[in-house]
């Protein structure tokens, strides 16, 4: 026998399923839930409950009644007369993810949060220390239970993409009947992925929106099965070759995409829809101003700096325009933001009446950054003392804004320019995100 010291060794393709998706179960419903007992088997809505809100969120008590997220709260309303809608506390939901995802990075360093109520872990290298992955999840289910007092599910596979629809399969289910417990965790073998897969609507794939969907409904696509069954080259044709390949692709259950750990943010805003559109420039600028504080804030609170401000606005018929721009220094404070933000407001004609007004900030850079030293738009520049004298008193004031605010809430303190004629200060809408509750 031959010196096998000489034969080429073959890597091993991993043949347990490592990716986990961890999915709340009905998370800002459930947090409200957790924070008031009182409210417990009652159908709760989180979102705007005006006109024109959005449901964020809702008990299985609620789905039951057809409710779902996304939903028009009009149209939630009409289903379910007795909801109990709440405007939502951000803040407070932020604070539970946060402890979330302490209990993940315990696991594995390996995880990569979806927003706030789910996240993506690839546990290859935690198998040796707390063994085969469907034992970590239901062990990081009685830990989020345990530690939270919140229930979520946890799907397996070996892409992100089988892993987050296995989730889904976990999950509590509503039917005729009621409300049917979830499995908790579902685990789908390598060799059961493309079974599972093709069962379900083409709708689940990632990249495959109401437009995307209505071609292939026309192409006589309906589940994913179906269209793992289309040419490739047709499926270029009808969706070119980006799109096509792409789907393609995710309809043979092939996902590269990895687990990405602590993922810059591309941006940060905030936009707001109100019950009324408004008119009047003195109004909206103070919206503006008093979104690029919160801006600000978010900013400040991942210790980022941006480049680039932009201020979106959608009008009454419901077109959309925006208007940004890049500085050549990053920004950080509420009072620089809204300077760039105000400008680009006044630049943009409020027609027949605006109903949505948002300001982002994006150009992320790390740390701190430099204060305007400068009004926007009519060339009046200070001197370089003067600049740095104004850009440490705006940091200053800051620090205690942000220390004022830890304190006795966000509304606490503001600038002069959230104040009326009338002396009235544009109060801090809580139910911002999800549309108005009037």
């Amino acid at each position: 026998m031959g010196d096998s010291s000489h034969v080429p060794t073959v890597p091993t393709v991993p043949t347990v399923p490592t990716i986990l998706h961890v999915d709340m179960d009905a998370f800002f419903a459930s947090v409200e839930v957790l924070d008031d007992p009182t409210l417990a088997g009652l159908p709760v809505i989180v979102g705007g409950a005006g006109a024109r809100g959005v449901v964020a969120s809702c008990t299985y008590e609620a789905r039951v009644f057809g409710v779902r997220s996304a939903m028009p709260s009009v149209r939630a309303r009409q289903l379910c007369p007795q909801a109990i809608f709440l405007p939502g506390r951000h803040g407070r939901y932020a604070e539970i993810s946060g402890q979330l995802h302490r209990i993940l990075t315990d696991v594995t360093p390996v995880m990569e949060p979806i927003g706030l109520d789910e996240a993506f872990l690839d546990v290859a290298a935690a198998i040796r220390i707390f063994g085969p992955p469907d034992v970590i999840a239901h062990g990081l289910r009685d830990r989020v239970r345990a530690d939270l007092s919140l229930d979520c599910a946890v799907g397996i596979g070996s892409s992100k993409m089988i892993a987050k629809l296995a989730s889904r399969a976990a999950k509590p289910k509503v039917n005729r009947s009621g409300l049917e417990p979830g499995r908790g965790v579902v685990l789908i073998e390598p060799a059961d992925e493309l079974a599972f897969l093709h069962a379900h609507q083409v709708e689940a794939l990632w990249g495959v929106g109401p437009a995307t969907a209505t071609r292939l409904h026309e192409f006589g696509v309906r589940t994913v099965g179906d269209l793992a069954a289309i040419p490739v080259d047709a499926l270029v044709r009808r969706l070119g070759k980006a799109g096509g390949n792409h789907l393609a692709a995710l309809a043979q259950g092939k996902d590269p995409s990895p687990v990405t750990p602590d993922r810059p943010a591309k941006s940060i805003g905030h936009e707001e829809t109100f019950s009324q559109d408004l008119l009047d420039p003195g109004e909206l600028e103070r919206h503006v101003l008093r979104m690029a504080e919160s801006v600000a804030t978010m900013l400040r609170g991942s210790s980022s700096a941006a480049r680039t401000v932009t201020v979106k606005v959608k009008f009454s018929d419901l077109s959309l325009q925006t208007r940004s721009h890049t500085l050549g220094r990053a920004i950080m404070t509420g009072g620089a933001i809204g300077q760039v933000a105000a400008s680009l407001l006044a630049r943009i004609d409020p027609g027949e009446g605006i109903r949505l007004l948002g300001v982002s900030a994006s150009g992320l850079v790390e740390g701190g950054g430099d204060q305007l030293s400068f009004d926007l738009g009519d060339g009046r520049e200070e001197g370089a003392q003067g600049a740095t004298s104004r850009e440490q008193s705006w940091q200053d004031a800051t620090a205690a804004i942000d220390a004022i605010r830890g304190k006795f809430g966000r509304s606490a303190v503001g600038t002069a320019a959230m104040v009326t004629n009338e002396g009235v200060a544009v109060p801090a809408r809580r139910d911002a995100p999800w549309g108005p509750s009037e």
